[in-house]
């Protein structure tokens, strides 16, 4: 019959569609600006199992009635929602908090609702202030709180039945006096237990956060290759002979030991000394072209020993305190089993042949790279599933990922979601130096660290720019940077002109700005040698078998062991979103604090960011940041040297960095 209706006009034609239709409820409760929510809730945020994670939102209706509001949450994989109560902070802005009891995801949303006996009882304490006739009013609130007894316990049910009978009969004539007796605290306690959550809203977004385990946040990594802890070079050591430097990189103070492949190595096009294209088949070539007739991802070159030696290995580096990150890099050299076996999963020219891997100028004729546009990618990425999961089950519970900005972002996605299903204390490090969003969307898709542009910041401005944006902006919640001060890739100009006080104020930087940082093996010998014109080092490890020798002269081993002593020691190194930035009069001297007030620990930093001679300024410490009394003189401890000062507000400060390019002062109190 509807079909047959001719609309006259427009309006017509909207009251028969809206005459079919459910009246719609109106939501009287507005849910907006939650936090911590990266955008608007299509990815998780990060914190740290063990924690809580504090949860915001702007909150309001129209109208003056009271509301209230809760955060309802539950792990990912339970259905039953759990519930804490938000309190409001001022400016609509409502805040509650709930446990993250494991290294587990969580999810979270909010719901508001109207307090009904509280509008009511805020109403009518006005009026009777006021001396406003307000019987009427008296017998409603009655009538409220006799309706929330149904739904008390039996015990509270009675007394609150009793209590709204005794107002009536006591306080009819004598309004102010009611007032004040159903304003009592249990009242309204019980109000809030018992109460109806009248016209409540829930958000309809659920927000997800991703408890990580600590070392997600915080630890100092050691890039080492044990290729070439040889007792015998030019020989390739073994795994077994490599475990003799693991009690040296627990001495320095590291966490974790990160081994570039360990996979076999192609034959075909294998890289020469500086990356010359005819290498040898004498030479050891680049681990990053992976494997050769002996295997590929799942398994261990030959010169390195077996995949009992591994396991040796990884058990020895557990006994040191030290946890092994290995490189998950997916591609392949020409040799690679999977080459023949799966042929689909590469691109091949009208030729017939498979193009190398390029990133113009740089060439690397020794690697084929994966596509990902293969009709089989079920099968691919099924593989790559399979071979991570092999290393888990060997004992591996940190991945440096080579490359993943050339990889599609929602293979990362899948993946890194699969693995935390099974594994959720696997920590995933993006090595990824591209454009700024790209890196920040790999944050965002389940990466639990990211390199950084920190490599290349040196100027006072760069980095108050570039650590405001990390840590106060947006990004706190889901990029968590790992400061690398070198790597086999990146010998930085400041580091090859500027000698060892330019490696003890980069070190400085990166191990106290960022709760997680890494070094190179060689930064301590403060080895500098580049190729000329480039970031690369001359004669580079990627190539050849570098033995070292770590006791040097000119080493600044007992400096990279202090910083990462203190870093143990003081709590305040453990996050990110602590870091204040506080005047100081010279643009080569940086100055900062890292503050965490619920342990008490407060640590003042000033680094001198000049390599190549001495500076002086004064540095202002305002007494709110260090929650003093204005003009109280106070004692701090430099922890590189153990010299105590007593500073007020504004202090000298005079740094050379070929003595101390650095002053990291822990604030004793009052002096």
């Amino acid at each position: 019959m509807t079909q047959d209706i001719k609309y006259a006009d427009a309006r017509s034609a909207t009251s028969v569609r809206n005459s079919a239709r459910p009246r719609p409820r109106l939501e009287r409760h507005i849910i907006e600006a939650v936090s911590p929510a990266v955008d608007n809730g299509r990815y998780p945020a990060k914190r740290i199992a063990g924690e809580s994670c504090v949860v915001e939102a702007d909150v309001f209706r129209d109208g003056h009635d009271v509301i209230r509001a809760a955060v309802k949450w539950r792990r990912e994989r339970e259905k039953r929602f759990n519930e804490a109560p938000m309190a409001p902070i001022g400016d609509d802005r409502w805040r509650g908090e709930f446990p993250l009891e494991a290294n587990d995801v969580f999810v979270f949303t909010i719901e508001a609702w109207t307090d009904r006996y509280a509008s009511w009882l805020a109403d009518f304490q006005k009026k009777t202030a006021a001396g406003k006739a307000v019987a009427a009013d008296l017998d409603e609130g009655l009538e409220l709180l006799r309706e929330i007894a149904k739904r008390a316990s039996v015990a509270d049910r009675s007394w609150l039945v009793a209590t709204a009978n005794d107002v009536a009969q006591r306080y009819r004539g004598d309004l102010v006096r009611a007032a004040e007796a159903l304003s009592a605290e249990r009242i309204q306690s019980l109000a809030t237990a018992y109460g109806d959550r009248f016209e409540r809203t829930l958000h309809p977004v659920l927000f997800k956060v991703i408890a990580d385990r600590r070392r997600a946040r915080f630890g100092a990594w050691y890039e080492m290759f044990p290729r070439s802890q040889t007792p015998e070079p030019p020989r390739p050591a073994t795994l077994r002979e490599a475990e003799r430097i693991l009690p040296y990189i627990a001495d320095l103070g590291f966490d974790v030991v990160y081994l570039p492949p360990i996979h076999p190595i192609g034959i075909t096009n294998r890289k020469g000394p500086n990356n010359s294209p005819n290498g040898a088949s004498h030479h050891p070539g680049s681990p990053w072209a992976i494997g050769n007739r002996h295997g590929g991802h799942d398994a261990i070159d030959p010169g390195l020993g077996t995949m009992a030696d591994f396991d040796h290995f990884v058990a020895a580096a557990a006994r040191q305190g030290l946890e092994v990150a290995l490189d998950f890099a997916v591609q392949c050299s020409p040799d690679h089993p999977w080459v023949e076996e799966h042929p689909e999963w590469f691109r091949h020219r009208p030729d017939g042949t498979i193009k190398y891997a390029e990133n113009p100028p740089k060439e690397y004729q020794d690697i084929y790279p994966i596509d990902f546009s293969t009709a089989d990618q079920a099968g691919l990425m099924a593989e790559l599933r399979r071979t991570l999961f092999f290393w888990i089950g060997r004992g591996v519970r940190i991945f440096r990922v080579d490359n993943p900005h050339t990889k599609p972002v929602r293979f990362w996605e899948w993946l890194i979601g699969e693995t935390r299903l099974e594994h959720p204390d696997v920590i995933f490090l993006a090595e990824a130096f591209t454009r700024p969003k790209m890196m920040k969307v790999l944050a965002k898709c389940g990466f639990s660290q990211s390199y950084t542009y920190f490599t290349w910041r040196n100027t006072k401005a760069e980095i108050i720019d570039y650590m405001t944006e990390l840590a106060h902006s947006e990004m706190r919640e889901y990029f968590r940077p790992n400061f690398f001060a070198n790597t086999p890739d990146i010998l930085t100009p400041i580091l090859q002109a500027g000698g060892p006080p330019a490696f003890r104020m980069r070190l400085v930087l990166a191990a106290t700005l960022a709760p997680s940082y890494g070094i190179y093996s060689g930064y301590e010998l403060c080895e500098n040698d580049a190729a000329p014109g480039t970031e690369e080092y001359r004669n580079s490890e990627k190539y050849e078998i570098k033995p070292r020798d770590f006791d040097a002269a000119g080493n600044i081993r007992e400096f990279v062991a202090r910083i990462n002593r203190i870093r143990r020691e003081h709590p305040a190194l453990e996050r990110l979103d602590n870091l204040t930035f506080l005047p100081a009069d010279n643009d080569q001297i940086l100055f900062y604090a890292k503050l965490d007030r619920e342990r008490g620990d407060i640590l003042l930093i000033a680094v001198n960011l000049d390599p190549f001679t001495w500076h002086e300024c004064t540095v202002t410490t305002p007494p709110g940041i260090l929650g003093l009394a204005p003009g109280a003189p106070y004692r701090v401890t430099d922890l590189l040297t153990g010299d105590s000062y007593v500073w007020r507000e504004r202090n000298y400060v005079r740094l050379d960095p070929s003595r101390q390019p650095a002053h990291i002062l822990r604030l004793d109190g009052p002096a």
